[in-house]
């Protein structure tokens, strides 16, 4: 039990901790300072969700479904570059400027935005219903377990991440840093949307 419990929280906080569109936009919403609780929650429970479904075997059953795949990479490829462009544009023409201008949106759209960032990226799938569910058949009757210790590690950094964000709002939210943070986040998502239109669906 221990054993999957802390293989799962390892596994888990190795995937997760990679720089992603997730991350990227919890530290973004953090430093703004409206709905980071709300995009939290969005997060945590999307992954634990997704952990479970992986852990359940839903992995072999969408590996075997390649147009589900393709369907759901170019969503994923148009939502990642349209939410880098616009970061980038917010940066332009000034509107992301300062954490509390007319860039911090509304609650309802930071969580329409974190779940696009969610379910339609592929790279989220990839790691909790294929990567963690195959890791967690290792483990048998305890794989539970593991899965109880990967939600374990999506809640932590999740919450470190958003939460520490809003912490260094004072610094982070400077406008010359804060244009920088969202030039950033932009060129991030945009990168990671053109990886994703040129990766193989098995890879």
């Amino acid at each position: 039990m221990t054993s999957a419990l802390l293989a799962g929280l390892a596994l888990g906080l190795s995937l997760i901790a990679a720089i992603g569109a997730q991350n990227a936009y919890l530290l973004q919403v953090g430093v703004r300072g409206r709905g980071i609780v709300a995009a939290l929650a969005v997060c945590i429970a999307s992954d634990a969700v997704l952990i479970c479904a992986g852990v359940a075997g839903l992995g072999a059953a969408v590996a075997g479904r390649p147009v589900l795949l393709e369907v759901v990479k170019w969503a994923g490829v148009a939502v990642l570059l349209a939410y880098g462009a616009r970061s980038l544009w917010s940066v332009r023409d000034g509107a992301g400027l300062t954490p509390g201008g007319n860039g911090a949106g509304s609650v309802l759209a930071t969580v329409t935005t974190a779940l696009a960032l969610t379910w339609l990226n592929p790279h989220v799938y990839l790691d909790t219903v294929l990567l963690l569910g195959s890791a967690s058949t290792r483990y048998g009757a305890d794989r539970w377990w593991f899965a109880a210790g990967a939600v374990a590690a999506s809640v932590a950094w999740f919450c470190l991440l958003g939460l520490g964000a809003r912490r260094l709002a004072g610094t982070l939210g400077r406008p010359a840093v804060w244009r920088a943070l969202n030039a950033g986040i932009g060129v991030l998502l945009l990168v990671l949307g053109l990886r994703l239109a040129t990766m193989p669906l098995g890879g």
